[in-house]
């Protein structure tokens, strides 16, 4: 998430009341996680494990909870409370805004776009041509859809990451300021439901049809040409290449990577990184041919066994 105007160390430090590393002019441009980073972002880190990746990544501001060496070129936040500081930001630069009606003043449709009763679209939103959304589908504040984009009844684009910490006294929910972008020619079925990004985006990118009930979670990239079958749950900070088909009641871990043209059957459990031009099946999931040779081993164990004891 970029800030409208650029703002410096010293604004962002008065307004965390934190201390800090670094000019007091050094500019601070946007926030994000760190695995979509870019000059000018804050990233920030609370535990030590990831202390490093978050100073070598490419963000040029860390909001972290000890004064370390600073890298030449970055920049430090000092807080005794990371996670918390990082919602402030979100709150402060992209606060939720109420809605005063089914259709915001705010957001710019295509004219020659068709929107259902009963659809509800919020603040911000930019919708292209030739789009068709049909009843009871919500599209929450700042989702970007392109041109020829079909959503059927009862999806939701853009609700929040499911992404907590967990506190003595609860969970305390990461706040999400990012958003939902779907590219020319996507089409999403019933009841689908789509988050936005913790302060990013999920992007569905041209051409990719999503079957009936689809979860698609938070910073998710899906690539063009993609088929996906009806009740797939997709995590959150995946990355699914392109012309890759997934078949029903699949389910993936976070932050892994389907490579470009993949094949994963029905009901896999896609638990790491899996290459393109494959196919893949089971849980854990293996190369397709390789699982199914191990099941039909199996069904010969009993034959065995009787072998045994003759």
């Amino acid at each position: 998430m970029k800030f409208s105007t650029p703002h410096t160390l010293k604004q962002i430090a008065t307004l965390l009341d934190c201390t800090y590393v670094g000019p007091d002019d050094f500019p601070v441009l946007g926030m994000n996680e760190i695995h979509v980073v870019s000059e000018g972002d804050i990233v920030f880190v609370d535990h030590p494990k990831y202390y490093d990746k978050a100073l070598a990544s490419r963000a040029t501001t860390i909001l972290i909870n000890k004064e370390v060496n600073c890298p030449e070129g970055k920049a430090l936040l000092i807080s005794d409370d990371p996670f918390r500081d990082f919602n402030t930001l979100t709150n402060h630069f992209r606060p939720f805004e109420k809605a005063n009606s089914s259709i915001a003043g705010s957001a710019k449709i295509g004219r020659t776009s068709i929107i259902q009763p009963n659809t509800f679209i919020g603040n911000n939103v930019v919708i292209g041509e030739y789009c068709t959304i049909h009843a009871n589908v919500a599209i929450y504040d700042n989702c970007v859809l392109g041109d020829n984009v079909t959503i059927h009844s009862g999806t939701v684009l853009g609700a929040d990451a499911f992404y907590y910490k967990n506190r003595p006294e609860g969970f305390d929910k990461l706040r999400s300021g990012g958003r939902v972008v779907l590219e020319d020619s996507v089409e999403i079925g019933a009841l689908c439901t789509i988050d936005k990004g913790v302060s990013g985006d999920t992007t569905i990118k041209k051409g990719t049809k999503l079957d009936n009930q689809v979860h698609v979670g938070h910073d998710t990239v899906i690539g063009e040409r993609c088929l996906i079958a009806s009740q797939t749950g997709i995590a959150g900070c995946v990355v699914i290449e392109d012309e890759v088909t997934l078949w029903g009641q699949v389910g993936t871990n976070s932050g892994i990577t389907i490579g470009k043209k993949a094949v994963i059957m029905g009901q896999t459990g896609v638990t790491k990184s899996v290459p393109g031009g494959k196919s893949y099946f089971g849980t854990p999931i293996e190369e397709s041919r390789e699982k199914l040779k191990q099941l039909a081993y199996v069904k010969k164990i009993p034959d065995i066994l009787k072998r045994l004891e003759e």
